[in-house]
């Protein structure tokens, strides 16, 4: 939806802060009314008096039937297929934005903003401050304002078109916001999202903060400008007349994306030619009107100034990146044209100690101004939202909005399409029936099973309880999907997010009783990595531990306990080059050695098979059409049955 200029914004939104003194924007009744949504609404109570023991069930049964229908009418999963797409803003409506803020700002020093389309927050929600790159205007998370603003408290900084603050400056200014709100919330991690020169400012504020709970998001950092073509510009435009502006055009090609790209990602999402003619069409016209914005962004003066800006923030980071501790996520882009951004990536991820990358092969380097990335969903997918000091992978988890989970199904579509899944489920009073009608709604609950190979059962059931039942299973997984024991030639953690994304926990004592304590859905495969990187002919074979604790747990909080089996592993894969085959071949054997030392070890105490805790990747021939059983039993009751 297009913004006008002045409603895009709170009531004088461009708070100074040249004093030394962070000034929190207080204007609340600016912000739109957010609607109140309650999880159950009230209905008029109805009394009855039942004399049989006969009324009394009918009306349970009534009451878990009518809920039950409430859980289907209001499953905003039960049809991926029909659930629209999050459609950011426009780059037309960007150009239009800036444009209005720069009419509004004129000159002045820096100063922080925030959005109108962030909305409301809630109270313990952390801070976001937002640090742009060479344009300065601050828009830069302009397509992700209104999910951040449900999980953050948004502050942007504008930096004037005519403002000539330096790098050092721009440090103590954020710096001294940094601190304040440090100050009035210590146990509030601070993030800080920064854009090129903004992640230069970033990172020298950790190194010089290192006392403060800052979380550090860097995109296409410019710490790599010393081996920019950008600095190749510098003497240009020393000797460049103002009417020659050649340049913009160039840069606005960056901004844009790649219009062939953009094409076939279309066709990809089944338009015909016509629409993509017509769309690509009207996309080019819109950006070519706006190319005057752009000049007024950034002419020459300002250009000139912030690439020579660049140049000194670049060396300041880079001499202060030894006392950067904070925990870090680098977004890289591997098609970035300013910047040789993948490759800085790599050395600031081996430099700085707390560090994650993702890599984003496709795009540019305006990331967050890209359709196809979600900041979000890449803070969620990496375990990085957090709302106090340590990360609690139970309280901080937020679900996945209707359109992650669509992308999460179309992505996991083929496993659905070669393995047919077919759940069956038992009611209470023991009858099996088709689908999951048979599985409690209220928890908690924790379901028992065992792994097939590779896990393969698992995308085809955490899917299918979300679309059917509306119930999220939180898996109980290994920890080398969040962490590695060190470096070498194991996915990259990148290669987990989705089952962070939804709702995956490192495996604990202490994760485990947060879930059932919570009221979550568990999942838990006794077995491990034992069970889902087994041998030839161990399909359907058990190894799990002699002494389960996982029984007393649940009695603990009365959970309700469902065993569960899938079958069908035969009919879609046949091993053919188990661990048995690959260790008798010395490279392979080295290789698996090497895997096992990068992961972390679990059940060291253990013995027998269960204790061999070896990592390998099997070798599987397929054989389709093949089809997945899914069977679970009888929930078991363990309330009153605390030991």
């Amino acid at each position: 939806m297009a913004a006008t200029g002045p409603s895009l914004f709170v009531a004088s939104p461009l708070v100074t802060s040249t004093a030394g003194n962070s000034v929190r924007n207080r204007c609340l009744s600016s912000f739109r009314a957010m609607a109140v949504s309650e999880d159950q609404k009230s209905s008029p109570a109805t009394v009855a008096t039942r004399s049989t023991e006969k009324g009394r069930w009918l009306e349970e049964k009534n009451r878990k039937g009518r809920k039950e229908e409430e859980e289907l009418t209001s499953n905003i999963y039960s049809n991926p297929q029909e659930i629209t797409d999050e459609n950011g803003n426009t780059l037309r409506e960007y150009f239009q934005d800036c444009k209005d803020l720069m009419i509004q700002s004129k000159a002045g020093p820096p100063r922080w903003f925030t959005p109108l389309e962030c909305g409301s927050h809630a109270p313990d929600s952390p801070l976001l401050l937002f640090l742009p790159g060479i344009d300065g205007m601050g828009l830069g998370l302009f397509k992700h304002h209104h999910k951040l603003g449900k999980i953050f408290e948004i502050w942007c900084l504008h930096i004037p078109v005519t403002d000539k603050t330096s790098f050092t400056d721009l440090v103590k200014l954020v710096e001294r916001t940094v601190r304040s709100e440090y100050k009035r919330s210590p146990d509030r991690p601070i993030y800080i999202v920064g854009e090129s020169l903004g992640a230069c400012i970033a990172l020298d504020i950790a190194a010089r903060n290192p006392d403060v709970d800052l979380v550090l998001i860097l995109a296409n950092p410019a710490t790599s400008f010393s081996r920019s073509q950008l600095q190749s510009l510098i003497p240009v435009l020393q000797v460049m007349p103002d009417q020659l502006s050649l340049y913009f055009s160039y840069m606005l090609n960056l901004a844009s994306g790649d219009p062939l790209r953009m094409a076939f990602e279309n066709v990809a999402k089944g338009l015909m030619p016509h629409q993509i003619v017509g769309e690509l069409t009207q996309d080019l016209v819109a950006m070519s009107s706006y190319l005057c914005v752009l000049a007024d962004m950034l002419p020459r003066e300002t250009l000139l100034w912030k690439l020579q800006m660049l140049k000194s923030a670049s060396s300041s980071a880079n001499s202060h990146l030894h006392a950067v501790k904070n925990q870090a996520l680098l977004l890289c882009s591997g098609k970035d044209q300013l910047f040789p951004s993948e490759e800085e990536a790599q050395r600031l991820y081996r430099m700085l100690p707390k560090c994650e990358k993702r890599v984003f092969e496709e795009s540019g380097h305006f990331l967050f101004l890209e359709d196809g990335f979600d900041l979000v969903t890449a803070i969620k997918g990496a375990s990085f939202y957090r709302q106090g000091k340590y990360l609690d992978y139970v309280s901080d988890y937020i679900p996945p909005t209707p359109y992650e989970f669509k992308k999460i199904y179309e992505s996991n579509r083929w496993v659905l399409a070669v393995t047919s899944p077919v759940m069956l489920s038992t009611l209470e009073d023991g009858k099996v029936v088709r689908g999951l009608a048979g599985i409690p709604s209220e928890g908690p609950v924790l379901y028992v099973g065992y792994h097939m190979l590779l896990g393969f059962e698992l995308a085809p059931l955490v899917l299918q309880f979300l679309m059917e039942r509306n119930i999220l299973l939180r898996g109980i997984a290994h920890p080398m999907m969040f962490t590695r024991a060190k470096e070498g030639r194991m996915l990259d953690l990148g290669s987990f997010d989705t089952y962070r994304l939804m709702g995956a926990v490192p495996v604990s004592g202490s994760n485990f009783y947060k879930l059932l304590s919570s009221k979550s859905h568990a999942l838990l495969y006794p077995g491990g990595v034992r069970e889902a990187l087994h041998r030839k002919g161990e399909e359907y074979k058990l190894f799990w531990p002699e002494q389960s604790e996982f029984v007393r747990m649940a009695s603990r909080f009365g959970a309700k306990i469902v065993p569960f089996g899938v079958v069908g592993e035969d009919d879609v894969g046949e091993l053919v080059f188990d661990y048995n085959d690959q260790m008798q071949i010395p490279s392979l054997r080295t290789f698996i050695k090497e895997l096992t030392e990068e992961v972390v070890h679990l059940r060291i105490d253990a013995s027998g098979e269960v204790s061999n805790q070896d990592v390998y990747l099997p070798g599987v021939v397929p054989k389709l059409p093949g089809r997945f059983y899914y069977y679970f039993g009888k929930p078991i009751e363990t309330k009153g049955k605390k030991s």
